[in-house]
């Protein structure tokens, strides 16, 4: 069974197929099918962007589809940049302009109130149209500079207290286990187990 990850980072794609490994499931991506292009994410939330990557990518390649919608949601910033965290300083996917703008953005901020999570919601679709979503988090800490190498997107501000470390510092196996996308991959993971145990894939 072939899974289409729509997404082209990277970033994403490896932790997704370090999670989905031990399935019976090659994991492709939107790299595979340049045919589809990016999927525009014009929603006005996680799941409706979600959604359509997952049936934009199922329709377009008639393969089973997942589809992730993934985001940081700050308290003191009354939400921000929440669905538009990617293109937060206005290009898309420009991890050190989005940095720089959190850093700037929270520069008053004290601490105790820094407080923030990140949010992944993701939608499976079948190429006949059955579809599962489902949602995780992971809280956290916004800090005031850039720490560790690792990671992707707002990994390096993302302090999570109970590791003493940003997700950047962590290694992927360590951050897989606490992370909005690894919680929501094992959820996922599950409904697929199901799924071809049933026959139904």
């Amino acid at each position: 069974m072939e899974l289409v990850i729509a997404t082209s980072n990277r970033g994403k794609l490896a932790e997704i197929a370090a999670l989905l490994k031990g399935l019976p499931v090659a994991v492709t991506s939107l790299a595979d099918h340049p045919e589809i292009g990016d999927v525009e994410e014009d929603g006005k939330t996680f799941l409706e962007n979600a959604r359509k990557k997952a049936r934009t990518v199922a329709s377009a390649t008639n393969k089973w589809a997942l589809g992730d919608d993934s985001g940081l949601v700050v308290e003191a910033l009354n939400g921000e940049p929440g669905i538009r965290s990617a293109r937060y300083a206005g290009r898309q996917g420009d991890a050190a302009a989005n940095n720089l703008k959190l850093i700037a953005a929270m520069k008053d901020v004290p601490d105790g109130k820094r407080g923030g999570y990140f949010t992944c919601t993701m939608v499976l679709t079948s190429p006949d149209g059955r579809e599962w979503d489902i949602e995780e988090r992971c809280e956290g800490e916004i800090g005031r500079e850039l720490a560790g190498g690792g990671g992707f997107g707002f990994d390096p501000l993302f302090y999570v207290p109970e590791k003493g470390r940003t997700m950047a510092e962590l290694p992927l196996d360590e951050k897989n286990r606490i992370s909005h996308r690894g919680k929501a991959l094992r959820h996922m993971k599950r409904i697929l187990e199901d799924l071809l145990k049933k026959g139904q894939i």
